[in-house]
């Protein structure tokens, strides 16, 4: 829960080990102030943030982002709005049904070997178009068909699971994005088992605003 007033407005005056690598986060201190956040978005209590020339200034000297996450590019799925972060806060890479392509791998990479970021996120969302054109449409052409077949593997494991059928396809295909950085990156595999960074996949749910843990890794 958040232990400051949220009426207090964020300014690059008194940063908090703003410019450490990871803002000087732990993994488990980086989840909390995620968490923190969501819970100011959920209650509509969000910090009041100003960009001004000074702020502006203050991020041109550099990023010092203490999270990564790997989201949907689906326009209601914002993650600064969704857990309340202001600008440089976190380093967000965008990409239809969240899937893992080598640009989406590079970019997490580079988040954790060059930004010192110890927390890394994928995040699904409720009724994701991605996901659902991969349960209707069994093959495309081009950009399209390599993003259904990234998809489909959480599609057939989701078939063999309880309905509703589009729910389970969304947290299957986050616990693949994430079981697949572990796979396809020695990088984020290491970092991982040497215990310095954690992935951990979550769903945001549309209707509610809520987020659920469907996996934790490190």
């Amino acid at each position: 829960m958040p232990t400051e007033s949220s009426n207090t407005p964020e300014t690059p005056e008194t940063p908090d080990r703003s410019r450490e690598p990871g803002q000087g986060l732990t993994k488990e201190e980086a989840l909390h102030r995620l968490l923190e956040g969501h819970w100011r978005y959920l209650e509509n209590d969000r910090l009041q943030r100003t960009v001004t020339p000074q702020c502006r200034d203050f991020h041109s000297q550099g990023q010092y982002p203490f999270a990564a996450l790997l989201g949907c590019a689906d326009s209601r799925v914002s993650p600064e709005l969704i857990f309340d972060q202001g600008e440089g806060d976190i380093f967000v890479v965008r990409v239809a049904g969240n899937i893992l392509g080598n640009g989406s791998l590079a970019s997490l990479e580079y988040a954790v070997k060059n930004l010192g970021v110890k927390l890394l996120v994928v995040m699904g969302h409720e009724n994701c178009g991605a996901v659902k054109a991969a349960l209707t449409t069994p093959d495309a052409e081009g950009a399209m068909g390599f993003l259904l077949r990234e998809i489909a593997p959480s599609v057939a494991e989701a078939r063999l699971l309880p309905e509703p059928l589009l729910d389970r396809a969304v947290e299957c295909n986050v616990k693949h994005t994430v079981s697949a950085i572990l796979e396809r990156s020695p990088t984020l595999r290491s970092a991982v088992d040497e215990g310095s960074i954690r992935i951990v996949g979550i769903v945001y749910r549309l209707t509610s605003g809520d987020i659920e843990f469907h996996t934790t890794v490190g």
